[in-house]
């Protein structure tokens, strides 16, 4: 029975992507986003859908928004959420795994967003920053001491990793294993593509769940100043219950994983295809704040989100009504010119670059946004310090993935000394 299910799924899955694809073939701009050669570089498409207007309905149904104004007011607004209003069966390939409060609107959403906060108060942020300076240094030691190396696999991925597993209380000894769950969960955010796809992702996640599991096991047993110990005691006083603590456990795993690495990862591809930013940021590496808000809305970490309409109400123009579902693309309204003057143009002292969308907005603002910024502004600075001949050795390759914008691997050379 299993298999036939399993086949069930592919068979549609395939039907779905295969609607898809002949769709994207007849100039349908929004269902271009979803499948290559587009989703690699999605900008222009984004300028294209942006001289259609604000709005653009694809031919497969779902409608996009891709202007500054009508992304801002969807992420922002009161009068819309990332569920719809009344219960709604979602497509089967997005029902894939409950990621806690990001998947949640208000009162569940507010209460739980609420007993993470703590994690990244201003007090716990100061003890961050010396764990990611020293891990930092540590993984740059290392690559120098080969000259070559791959940034992704030895840098942009192990930094974050390093961090949110200290955070909340994951032994070093669990990082490797960390990484590849991350990676698997990761994928998820684009729905699911195959059976076998699926089974990865439930099997990475009942992984996490054990693993999770023993760590809440030891803190109930002996406490410490971690991010699980003080969930396990909120857990305990009844404030949330166990399925609420792992499925928060799995969202800052990804929340903390996915944006830093593909922050890192962009960022550094952007500096080094643009040489004279990059020697800007070398000659003066206290441009790092500056150059991460710029490498945030040149090619964002996250590329799209959704909101349903959970009122009747308007933007630029366009009636809603509850229940209508709009793709959100952040990557384009972080490009829109209406908003960015030359804003394909990347440029580490812009003035502005810091009001991009790229960590959400409104009640779904990105609880890590500070934690990401501190972490992409320390590895950027060290970079420029200590690697200042940084440059590519061969061409980075892409993840398979459209919401999360992402490298899989990027040869880099330091250099001769």
């Amino acid at each position: 029975m299993q298999i036939l299910d399993s086949l069930r799924l592919d068979t549609r899955l395939r039907a779905a992507h295969g609607l898809s694809w002949l769709t994207a073939q007849t100039g349908d701009h929004p269902s271009r986003l979803l499948h290559y050669p587009w989703r690699d570089n999605p900008y222009p498409t984004y300028r294209r859908l942006r001289a259609q207007g604000p709005f653009a309905t694809s031919r497969l149904g779902f409608r996009t928004a891709h202007t500054y104004e009508a992304v801002s007011t969807l992420l922002r607004g009161r009068e819309f959420g990332v569920r719809p209003p009344t219960p709604t069966p979602l497509p089967e390939q997005f029902e894939v795994l409950d990621l806690s409060f990001l998947v949640l609107d208000a009162p569940d959403h507010t209460r739980l967003r609420a007993l993470a906060r703590p994690a990244f108060s201003p007090r716990r942020m100061a003890g961050y920053r010396t764990e990611i300076e020293k891990t930092t240094h540590e993984l740059l030691d290392a690559a120098l001491a080969r000259r070559d190396f791959d940034l992704m696999r030895d840098f942009a991925q192990p930094l974050p990793i390093a961090v949110i597993s200290r955070l909340l209380g994951v032994p070093e000894a669990d990082d490797e294993q960390f990484v590849r769950i991350g990676y698997a969960i990761g994928g998820a955010l684009d729905g699911v593509r195959s059976a076998s796809h699926l089974r990865r992702i439930d099997e990475a996640a009942a992984e996490l769940d054990v693993l999770f599991g023993r760590l809440m096991a030891e803190r109930r047993a002996d406490p410490r100043e971690d991010v699980i110990s003080a969930l396990v005691a909120e857990s305990d006083g009844g404030a949330l219950t166990p399925a609420e603590l792992r499925t928060m456990c799995r969202l800052l795993l990804l929340a903390g994983f996915e944006t830093t690495v593909n922050l890192i990862g962009n960022g550094v591809m952007a500096l080094l295809r643009h040489r004279e930013q990059w020697e800007r940021l070398v000659d003066d590496p206290g441009l790092a704040p500056g150059a991460v808000e710029e490498v945030l809305r040149f090619d964002s970490p996250v590329q799209m989100t959704t909101r349903w309409a959970h009122t009747e109400t308007t933007v630029q123009g366009r009636p809603m009504r509850p229940g209508d579902y709009t793709m959100c693309l952040i990557g384009s309204a972080n490009r829109d010119p209406d908003r960015f003057s030359d804003p394909d143009r990347f440029d580490i002292t812009r003035e502005d670059a810091s009001d991009h969308l790229s960590f959400s907005g409104g009640a779904h603002y990105c609880l890590g946004a500070p934690l990401a910024r501190l972490e992409g502004e320390i590895a950027l600075r060290a970079l420029a310090e200590r690697l200042p001949r940084l440059r590519p050795a061969g061409t980075p390759t892409r993840r398979g993935t459209t919401v999360v914008r992402s490298l899989s691997g990027f040869p880099v050379t330091a250099g001769s000394l």
